[in-house]
């Protein structure tokens, strides 16, 4: 069964945008992220059907 969850390093490259914008803009801009672990040691995650759902409501026209 493949992977459901990406982590940030992942999402980052196959939405071909850099790791800081995954943690800083991509939840800003309506990419649902879920959080597992506490304080400095969460890891952001992201389901690949939210980042395909995220990516087809981006296309332009």
């Amino acid at each position: 069964m493949p992977s459901q969850f990406m982590d940030a390093k992942q999402t980052a490259e196959y939405l071909n945008m850099s790791i800081t914008w995954v943690y800083r803009d991509a939840p800003r801009l309506g990419l649902p992220a879920y959080k597992f672990g506490a304080g400095r040691n969460a890891k952001l995650q992201f389901k690949v059907r939210d980042v395909d759902a995220w990516a087809r409501q981006q296309r332009l026209g």
